[in-house]
């Protein structure tokens, strides 16, 4: 496995021996794996998964792998562990890597307990590997974004005034479904009328009303990775204040669509993002984040803020997402699915950004 390689390479520039991989979407990144428990243990020339025995034989067909049976599962789930303790001992192994953003306290005492081996923490040891997508993820991410953008074309025509938002949410999601697609795990939002200043307003039994505008923020996900899109629609027309943050956050989100290079990093971004809402007088009405990695997790590293942690390259791939809330009142947010290119970006979900207003009879 390329990855399982590329893990190897890493190990001999931090002068590791192996890595203890526990963190769900690592294991199931480098592995296939999609059982709920289980370990990965990487080293220079062996890699092995270690479950218990309702995984024994999952793990042998997903994974290719060679499966150390945890014999002692009980319920008890830190056991795993020791099983881990004995391999890194049998194996020999001196310097090995931990997960410690995954590993909890606990089981960190009862994996140092059972070696002589020092134990080393990593950080974003495999994230770091997951941020550039390869050719097939890209194939499943750009058919998940294209399911999303079809989605929201779709529920265009179905909105109507007197709607409850719980409706328009299930409807997205029946349309998700019905192209192959699921929502599992990530209901969406639907957020109408004052409720859209509520930056996570999950869809609710309100009614929508006209002149109101709403927020929809959802995602398909396709064969494991997905995409992420928000979008402001209004019943009739919006109030001109409503309209001017709508028309904010489009340019906050264009001038990213249009800035964001390789090389970048960040927080560059993430200036980048709130430069329009500066200049227009309501920063101090965006207090989500400017954006995120999208994959296999909808919110995945890089993590767009004030701090400088990760650069861009190509092949990442990544949501920008301006909002403005104003309480009481409402809200409004553009959110893209974007391809880090060599020349710049290229959005996977082109779907228009700026204010639909749709026009219709009461549901």
């Amino acid at each position: 496995m390329k990855t399982i390689e590329t893990i190897r390479e890493q190990l001999k520039k931090q002068g590791l021996d192996g890595l203890v991989i526990n963190g769900e979407w690592n294991r199931r990144y480098v592995t296939g794996f999609t059982g709920s428990h289980g370990l990965v243990l990487i080293t220079q020339e062996t890699a092995e998964m270690i479950v218990d025995y309702r995984y024994h034989e999952q793990a042998a067909q997903q994974t290719g792998l060679p499966v150390v049976l945890h014999a002692e599962h009980t319920g008890h789930k830190q056991k795993i562990f020791d099983e881990a303790a004995r391999e890194i001992t049998r194996l020999g192994l001196k310097r090995v890597g931990f997960e410690q953003q995954h590993l909890s306290y606990g089981n960190y005492e009862r994996l140092k307990g059972g070696v002589t081996a020092e134990l080393v923490p990593t950080f974003d040891f495999v994230e770091n590997i997951r941020m550039i997508k390869g050719p097939d993820e890209l194939e499943k991410m750009r058919m998940a974004s294209k399911i999303t953008d079809d989605a929201y074309i779709h529920i265009l025509d179905y909105i109507r005034p007197g709607q409850k938002e719980r409706e328009v949410a299930d409807e997205l999601v029946r349309f998700i479904e019905s192209r192959g697609g699921h929502a599992v795990g990530f209901y969406p939002i639907v957020a109408s009328g004052a409720r859209s200043s509520l930056p996570h307003g999950r869809a609710s039994e309100k009614v929508i009303g006209k002149g109101e505008m709403i927020t929809i923020d959802f995602g398909a996900n396709y064969d494991g990775y997905w995409a992420d899109i928000s979008r402001t629609v209004a019943i009739g027309e919006p109030n001109e204040q409503m309209r001017e943050i709508q028309e904010v956050v489009c340019r906050s989100f264009m001038d990213c669509f249009h800035g964001i290079r390789p090389g970048m990093k960040d927080s560059d971004v993430d200036a980048l993002m709130r430069k329009a809402l500066i200049e227009s007088g309501y920063h101090d009405r965006s207090g989500t984040g400017t954006g995120h990695g999208i994959g296999l997790e909808v919110h995945e590293k890089p993590l767009f803020s004030t701090d400088t942690e990760k650069t861009l390259e190509p092949g990442m791939v990544i949501t920008i997402e301006p909002g403005i809330y104003l309480p009481g009142v409402g809200g409004a947010r553009v959110e893209d699915v974007l391809l880090v290119t060599e020349a710049g970006c290229e959005t996977l979900t082109p779907s228009t950004k700026e204010l639909v207003i749709i026009e219709g009879v009461e549901a």
